[in-house]
């Protein structure tokens, strides 16, 4: 109680900063399914996920970026916005402090309170978690309404959609590939068919050897894969060029992915962010897989 009372004094201290001539309201429904209204275009943002700061620049609003959180790496410019603390736990008093006007919120990545601090303040927060490539592409487009950037995000967003359509178009006829992906190794876990890159999988001609799993992101064991034995598996690992998360399934000869050398790095940011950037993370992945049908 006490922490809301100082900060809500620190917004109303910040409000005459965070004035803004008249404009038209501008409006976007988010992926909460809540329509937000801003008065005027925003100026003042604040990016909660590394995935939210890559969308808000996407949409050609980054120069309205003003806060960010940990990881936030790409482009490369976000590296100089000043943190407010990781996704999982911001620093409300610095965020305050940095007086933004819309703040982009992970659905199931932020905490709750926070956010709803952050709303009780009077700051306007907009969800974001797509979960397909349309929503990819309809996130940019949304952001870019509430920055006011609409020519460079609708470009951008187009751009990645017809980068996708060309892709699913290239490999609709491919053969199959039983694919394992795995997003996580202690403890070891892996996407369904829901998950968007489950949805790459499948649109690359991979068949998700464990995509009829009821939770999005499951928790699997060694076992399983060695039953499901998967014509290929692909990691991201927990680094742009970290591979070790392969070497541990040669120990498994008898895997068709091990005796064939189908194992595949993805660098993660290119394929476990909801950000434009899927489309090379994609591209990356129909490679592996064309490279796993021509070793049968």
């Amino acid at each position: 109680m006490m922490l809301r009372r100082c900060l809500t004094g620190l917004v109303l201290a910040l409000l005459p900063l965070a004035a803004a001539p008249a404009y038209a309201e501008v409006c976007a429904t988010d992926d909460a399914d809540r329509e937000v209204c801003l008065p005027a275009p925003a100026k003042r943002i604040a990016a909660l996920s590394p995935g939210a700061t890559e969308l808000v620049y996407a949409a050609g609003a980054g120069d309205k970026v003003v806060a960010v959180v940990a990881y936030s790496d790409y482009p490369p410019e976000a590296k100089q916005v000043p943190s407010v603390g990781s996704h999982t736990r911001m620093d409300l008093e610095t965020l305050v402090s940095l007086a933004p006007d819309l703040v982009i919120g992970w659905v199931t990545g932020n905490p709750a309170e926070q956010l709803e601090t952050l709303e009780a303040l009077g700051m306007p927060v907009f969800y974001i978690e797509p979960r397909t490539v349309e929503g990819v592409a309809g996130a940019i487009e949304r952001l870019a309404r509430l920055a006011g950037s609409e020519a460079a995000g609708d470009a951008e967003a187009a751009r990645f959609r017809d980068g996708m359509a060309e892709l699913a178009e290239r490999h609709a006829k491919a053969a199959l590939v039983s694919v394992f992906y795995q997003v996580w190794d202690e403890p070891l876990m892996t996407v369904n068919d829901e998950h968007l890159i489950g949805q790459v999988v499948s649109l690359c001609g991979g068949v998700n050897v464990f995509g009829d799993l009821s939770r999005l992101v499951p928790r699997i064991d060694d076992e399983s894969v060695l039953a499901a034995d998967p014509e290929a598996i692909i990691a991201g690992g927990m680094g742009e060029e970290n591979r070790h998360w392969l070497t541990h399934w040669e120990q498994y000869p008898s895997l068709t992915a091990v005796a064939r050398d189908n194992l595949f790095f993805v660098p993660p940011s290119l394929i476990q962010r909801p950000t434009p950037r899927l489309l090379e993370g994609s591209r990356i992945l129909c490679e592996k897989l064309e490279t796993a049908r021509a070793r049968r």
